[in-house]
């Protein structure tokens, strides 16, 4: 994907609202929770478990909006919206996880810049 996995520019804005060390501890939390977020919406495509499924892809979205991860959040927009049927046998999931990764290096990146 061309798009950049955060933008820059809402982390900074997320920051001159608030403050660094809160923006750090908000990325470290989305850090530990994401990876549970992606299991639980496998799980959930895996058990058919739609509301768990929805669930899990909304979470995963507003977290990442939040920081600007606007790929990893419109991704998981489409998994709530379109629901079980629109991970086509995990397909979805694994571009998901896959940018999710991005996001994590990226977000590295921006911890040592």
């Amino acid at each position: 994907m061309g798009d950049a996995a955060v933008d820059r520019a809402v982390l900074r804005e997320l920051e001159a609202g608030t403050d660094a060390a809160f923006v750090r501890e908000l990325i470290d939390t989305f850090l530990t929770e994401a990876p549970q977020m992606i299991a639980d919406l496998r799980g959930a495509h895996a058990a058919g478990n739609a509301e768990v499924f929805r669930r899990s892809a909304h979470s995963l979205k507003s977290n990442s909006l939040t920081f600007g991860a606007k790929v990893l959040g419109e991704m998981a927009r489409e998994l709530e919206h379109g629901g079980l049927a629109r991970a086509a046998e995990g397909e979805a999931l694994d571009a998901l996880a896959e940018e999710y990764a991005r996001v994590v290096s990226a977000l590295g990146e921006l911890s040592n810049a």
